[in-house]
């Protein structure tokens, strides 16, 4: 029973090891290419709400109005 212990302990410390190796292998994204697609992300974002708040005026103004009869 203690060998089972000791097999699985190791078997995790295996694991990590394995988790740090491929984290060295990912090629990380500079602060530049960062901030840039932070920031496409941050406006299309943005543009995206500002269209989809302004469709759901108009369609509230249209059920109003229609339906409504305001």
């Amino acid at each position: 029973m203690i060998h089972r212990t000791t097999k699985r302990s190791g078997s995790r410390f295996r694991i990590i090891g394995e988790i740090i190796a491929e984290l060295k292998k990912v090629v990380w994204l500079t602060r530049r290419e960062v901030a840039y697609l932070t920031l496409l992300v941050l406006i299309v974002a943005v543009t995206v709400g500002l269209i989809l708040g302004a469709i759901d005026y108009g369609f509230t103004n249209l059920v109003n109005k229609l339906l409504l009869g305001g």
